[in-house]
């Protein structure tokens, strides 16, 4: 962790918690995921993704959502993932500054994963958003799919670019773009980011990246140099989607983190004690994380 207040800060959002969580057979305690999220906000850790409102059939690991968000600090660095209307009441419910809202931007997509169109999809984000902002909630839009779902660069430029302007005056906190599927590359990180900062404003963007392909470290490179200075990582790389075939973990904090430094950029963490929370992580369900920073660190 870098003491050089000089240095360009850059933020890290930990999703492993929910993106990471979600994805594991193995029962995660909640005691166990409230010690882990207050190890990492020890760590510097400035968000947290903490867990979302799904139905428990479904992703049954969050069905503990308001138990661990009753045990946490109810502070800004707190986030919830909310997927309709009834999410985003239980946001409410729960006391989170901050929901985080998603939806997907290719039509198959949206049509294997919900049954739904994008169209649909969109509609129903206006009214979700308008639900948490008149409660006083900030909100943060992801767009998932971004760069591809079936193949690289399925999802048409000009629908995101359509969709973006449409949100482009939705008083949003930021606008998340996910590469759900690690279908990115540097080249088409860089042009996505082209297309879509000359659309959104003053939002400020976040990425998601997924690291299926082994390109997710190449991927924030590129972001890094297009100016993006916000990303969603994963303790020990944890991650994935239960929805979509193949899908593996989101870039690892502690590589991120490392990168971030060896690049000249302040990210707050303390990557030894972010390590340790994944090497616990490693011990309950059983088998490596695909990260690599974890593993190197001393032990703390």
């Amino acid at each position: 962790m870098s003491d050089n207040a000089s240095l360009p800060f850059v933020e890290l959002c930990e999703v492993g918690p929910r993106d990471g969580f979600q994805f594991e057979t193995t029962p995660i305690p909640t005691g166990f995921k409230v010690a882990s999220m207050q190890r990492m906000l020890d760590a510097g850790l400035r968000r947290i993704q903490a867990t979302s409102f799904v139905h428990p059939g479904r992703v049954p690991q969050m069905a503990d959502a308001d138990s661990v968000l009753a045990a946490l600090p109810r502070d800004e660095r707190i986030t919830a993932l909310a997927l309709n209307l009834r999410g985003v009441d239980r946001a409410i419910e729960a006391g989170v500054t901050t929901v985080d809202l998603s939806i997907a931007l290719n039509e198959q997509h949206a049509a294997d994963n919900a049954n739904t169109t994008v169209e649909a999809g969109v509609r129903a984000a206006e009214e979700m958003i308008s639900r948490a902002r008149g409660a006083g909630l900030r909100v943060q839009l992801g767009l998932q799919t971004v760069w591809g779902y079936a193949s690289p660069d399925d999802t048409p430029r000009a629908l995101i670019e359509s969709v973006v302007e449409r949100f482009a005056q939705s008083d949003l906190e930021s606008l998340s773009l996910a590469d759900s599927t690690g279908m990115a590359s540097p080249k088409s990180i860089r042009s996505v980011l082209d297309s879509v900062g000359a659309r959104v404003g003053d939002i400020p963007l976040v990425l998601h990246l997924h690291d299926t392909r082994g390109l997710g470290l190449a991927n924030v490179v590129a972001a890094l140099e297009a100016g993006v200075r916000r990303f969603d990582t994963s303790l020990g790389g944890l991650g994935g989607c239960p929805f979509i075939p193949g899908a593996t973990g989101n870039v690892a904090t502690e590589d991120v983190a490392y990168l971030c430094e060896r690049m000249g950029y302040d990210t707050g963490i303390d990557i030894v004690q972010v390590a340790a929370v994944s090497r616990d992580v490693e011990a309950l369900v059983g088998r490596p994380l695909s990260g690599k920073m974890y593993r190197l660190v001393a032990q703390a």
